[in-house]
C-alpha cells in the first residue's frame, strides 16, 4: 500500500510543476523552439526546489517503511515549494490547454501507476529492490516532468491541426457567403494594432466595418473573429496580421483573400525566428504578393526597408514628408502633451489640416496612413476631420494617464528600437522630471544586447531618472546608461516592477513624468 502513497505523492508536485509549464507553453504559442527557450533560461528556477528530490534518492538507499515515509514527505513537500506567484497573464484554461493538460497529466499517471505496479510485482531477489526501484523512477519523472509537458505537446498537435482546419474552412466558408466585402490586411513589426483602430474609425464614416479585436491576429484568432463576428450587413474586415515565422502572413492571407494589403513598418522584431531582418521584410510582403491584381498595397514609405523593397502591385506610399512618388504626406507636425496636430497633403493637390489627441510623431504616422486607405475608399477628407479629433490609441501604446504630480505614459504593450525611440521622443516633449521605467527589449536574437544597450543611451540622453525592472534581463541597459556617463545614483535595477515604481514615487517631490516602457510576459521574468 505505501506504494501507492508514493506515487500520489509524486503527483501533487508533478501536476504543479506541469501547470506551470503548460501555463510557459501557452504563453509561447504552444511553439516548441520558445518554450525550449524558456526552459533554458529558467530551468534552474523551476528545479531550484529539486533538492528535495536529490535527497529522496539517497533516502531508497535506507530500506525501511521508515524512509518511505520519509520519501513521500519530501514529494509533499517539493509541492509545498513551488513558487506562488501571481502571474500577469494568468493560464487560460482554454480548450487547446485543456486538451494538452489531459494528455501530460495522463503521461504522469501512467508513470505513478506503472512505478507502483513494478514495485508490487517485481522480483524480490532482483539486483535492485522494488521500492528503490520505485523511487528512482518517481524522482526521474519529476526531473523530466518540463519534458513530458513537452511530449504531451507534440502528441495533441495531429489532434490540433486537425481541429484548426475544421474552424479554417468553416471560416473560408462564411467568407465566401459575402463575396461583396472588402478585406484589409494590416501588418508591420509594429503600429499596426494601432492603424487598425484608426482605419476602423474612419472607414466607419461611410462603411460597417468589422475589424479584428485586440491583438487577435493569429490564423485561429482571425478564424475566431470571422465565425463570431462577421454578419451579412459588414462591408469591409479590417484585418491584423501578426507574424513570428516565414510564412505567418502568406497564411493568414490564404484564410482571408485580402483585396488591399498595408505594411505599417519592418523593423527588428522576433528576431529570434526571423534570424534575419531580410527575413522580416520578405514575411511583411507575404501580403503584397498575395493581392490580386487589382489590389492596392498602402506602405509607410518612410521607413527604409519597405521603400526599398520591390513592388509589383498598385501601391499608395504615405510618409511623415514629402519624397519621389508619394501618395500622401505631411507637414508642419506640432505635438504637445495633448495631442498631435499636421498639415496632410495628397499628389492631386489636397490639403487639409488635422487634429488628434495621440501622443509621438508614429501615430501621426499610422493616422496618415490610415486616412489613406479612407481616400482611396472614397471618403473626402474633410468628413475625416472630426474622426481624427476623436481618435484613441489602443490601451498601454503610448496612453497618458495624468495623475496630477505622477503622470504616466502607459507603453507597456511591446519594447521594439523605432518604438523605443519614439517612447523616448514623447517623453521628452514633457517639462517635469523625467523617468523611465523598462524591462527592457526582447525576442531580438543576436542583435538584443546590442539594441538594449543603444535604448541605454538614448534613455540617458532624455531621462533624469531610470528604473531596470529585472537585475539580469536589463543589464545591457545599465551598460548603455553608463557608457553615456548617467550615474548609478539616478539609475538602478530592481527584481520587480512594484519595487521599481515604489522607488518612483520616494524621487524628488514636483512634477513626475514616468514612460512605462514594455512589460514583459511570465515567460521572460
Amino acid at each position: 500500500m505505501t506504494n501507492w502513497f508514493l506515487s500520489v505523492a509524486f503527483l501533487l508536485p508533478a501536476v504543479l510543476i506541469s501547470l506551470r509549464c503548460i501555463h510557459m507553453l501557452q504563453l509561447s504559442s504552444y511553439q516548441n523552439p520558445g518554450y525550449l527557450k524558456w526552459l533554458k533560461d529558467n530551468g534552474a528556477g523551476l528545479y531550484r526546489t529539486m533538492f528535495p528530490v536529490a535527497v529522496a534518492c539517497l533516502l531508497c538507499l535506507w530500506e525501511s517503511e521508515l524512509s518511505k515515509w520519509f520519501v513521500i514527505a519530501l514529494f509533499v513537500f517539493v509541492a509545498v515549494l513551488q513558487p506562488h506567484k501571481k502571474a500577469k497573464k494568468p493560464l487560460k484554461f482554454t480548450a487547446r490547454a485543456v486538451r494538452l493538460a489531459a494528455a501530460d497529466f495522463l503521461l504522469l499517471a501512467a508513470i505513478a501507476c506503472l512505478s507502483a505496479l513494478i514495485a508490487d510485482f517485481w522480483p524480490q531477489n532482483a539486483l535492485i529492490s522494488a521500492y528503490r526501484l520505485q523511487v528512482l523512477v518517481l524522482c526521474g519523472g519529476l526531473v523530466a516532468v518540463a519534458y513530458i509537458a513537452l511530449f504531451a505537446n507534440i502528441l495533441t498537435m495531429p489532434l490540433q491541426k486537425a481541429i484548426n482546419k475544421r474552424y479554417i474552412d468553416d471560416a473560408k466558408r462564411i467568407l465566401a457567403g459575402h463575396p461583396g466585402l472588402l478585406v484589409i490586411g494590416v501588418t508591420g513589426s509594429y503600429g499596426k494594432t494601432s492603424t487598425k483602430a484608426f482605419l476602423s474609425a474612419f472607414l466607419s464614416v461611410k462603411y460597417n466595418v468589422l475589424v479584428t479585436p485586440e491583438s487577435y491576429n493569429t490564423p485561429m484568432g482571425v478564424v475566431r473573429t470571422i465565425r463570431e463576428g462577421l454578419n451579412a450587413t459588414h462591408q469591409v474586415f479590417v484585418c491584423e496580421m501578426g507574424a513570428r515565422h516565414v510564412g505567418d502572413i502568406q497564411e493568414l492571407c490564404e484564410i482571408v483573400g485580402p483585396r488591399y494589403g498595408m505594411i505599417t513598418s519592418i523593423g527588428p522584431q522576433h528576431l529570434e525566428t526571423f534570424h534575419t531582418i531580410e527575413a522580416v521584410a520578405d514575411t511583411k510582403f507575404e501580403l503584397v504578393d498575395a493581392l490580386p491584381p487589382d489590389g492596392i498595397a498602402f506602405l509607410a514609405d518612410g521607413n527604409e526597408l519597405i521603400h526599398d523593397h520591390p513592388v509589383a502591385r498598385r501601391c499608395v506610399r504615405y510618409a511623415l514628408q514629402d519624397g519621389p512618388a508619394r501618395d500622401v504626406w505631411v507637414s508642419d507636425i506640432k505635438a504637445d502633451r495633448n495631442g498631435s496636430s499636421f498639415l496632410l497633403h495628397t499628389k492631386d493637390g489636397g490639403e487639409q489640416r488635422f487634429v488628434t489627441p495621440l501622443l509621438g510623431r508614429h501615430q501621426v504616422e499610422n493616422t496618415v496612413g490610415a486616412i489613406a486607405v479612407a481616400l482611396t475608399l472614397g471618403i473626402p477628407l474633410e468628413k475625416l476631420v472630426a474622426p481624427a479629433r476623436a481618435l484613441k490609441g489602443p490601451p498601454h501604446r503610448l496612453q497618458l494617464i495624468d495623475g496630477g504630480a505622477l503622470t504616466i505614459i502607459d507603453d507597456a504593450y511591446n519594447a521594439n528600437p523605432a518604438g523605443t525611440k519614439a517612447a523616448l521622443d514623447t517623453l521628452a516633449m514633457f517639462d517635469g522630471v523625467k523617468i523611465l521605467v523598462t524591462p527592457g527589449m526582447v525576442e531580438l536574437g543576436q542583435e538584443q544586447e546590442a539594441l538594449n544597450r543603444a535604448f541605454g543611451v538614448q534613455a540617458a540622453a532624455v531621462c533624469d531618472y531610470v528604473a531596470l525592472v529585472g537585475v539580469k534581463q536589463t543589464q545591457p541597459i545599465a551598460d548603455g546608461l553608463a557608457q553615456a556617463g548617467f550615474s548609478e545614483e539616478r539609475g538602478k535595477a530592481f527584481e520587480t516592477l512594484e519595487a521599481a515604481m515604489s522607488w518612483v514615487r520616494q524621487l524628488v517631490t514636483g512634477p513626475k513624468i514616468v514612460l512605462l516602457e514594455n512589460d514583459l510576459p511570465d515567460n521572460y521574468t
